[in-house]
């Protein structure tokens, strides 16, 4: 479904004003963020009692997921990582670890790392008890706004048709958690936001 002029614009201006704000965060501040990250987001039931996540290498900005990766793996936790696929799509592989990390390439986009092991097929996700979002806000509704690439959307409605139900936890700096994102109807709550100094949880 294309989104209405309004919302359109009232997304596209709440992303610029937050991707500034991260850009103009140090390499300390951010260092700290993960760092604190792995922390928080690894006190929530959803992701202390859940066998798979699926998750998320950062990139750019992005508060930092690869000590938080790490912690997940050192509790025994089978971790999943995007591959994502020349439509936008994301296609699934187990992480093994930081060196099993490859730098992939993808026409007209920043170079992203991604798991080195065999492709798990687009429909690996729906066996993950919880699934890391990146994101760059959440309201109190837990209302996420993501980059606006549409990846994860697909992801979420493969989730919906498989009739799947894993705990979605969207990962954030503490000052992106808003009074109101802008929504659409196809749009899905998350269940908990995680930043550095702690998380809260959502009405599911």
């Amino acid at each position: 479904m294309a989104e209405n002029p309004p919302t359109a614009s009232a997304k596209s201006e709440l992303r610029r004003e937050l991707l500034a704000a991260r850009r103009a965060l140090s390499p300390d501040a951010r260092a700290a963020a993960a760092a604190a990250l792995a922390v928080t987001a690894l006190e929530l039931p959803e992701l202390a009692g859940a066998r798979t996540v699926a998750a998320y290498v950062s990139v750019g900005g992005e508060p930092g997921t690869r000590a938080l990766l790490d912690a997940l793996r050192t509790a025994g936790k089978r971790v999943l990582l995007p591959l994502l696929l020349p439509d936008n799509d994301l296609d699934w592989a187990a992480y093994e670890g930081s060196g099993s990390l490859t730098e992939a390439a993808h026409p007209g986009k920043m170079r992203l790392l991604e798991p080195s092991g065999p492709a798990l097929g687009p429909d690996a996700v729906t066996e993950a008890d919880a699934v890391l979002l990146p994101g760059l806000a959440v309201d109190g509704r837990g209302m996420r706004l993501g980059r606006g690439g549409g990846s994860y959307d697909r992801v979420l409605q493969r989730l919906e048709r498989a009739g799947a139900h894993p705990a979605l936890v969207v990962l954030l700096y503490d000052d992106e958690v808003v009074a109101r994102v802008p929504e659409e109807p196809h749009d899905h709550p998350v269940r908990a936001v995680a930043t550095p100094s702690g998380v809260r949880r959502f009405s599911s």
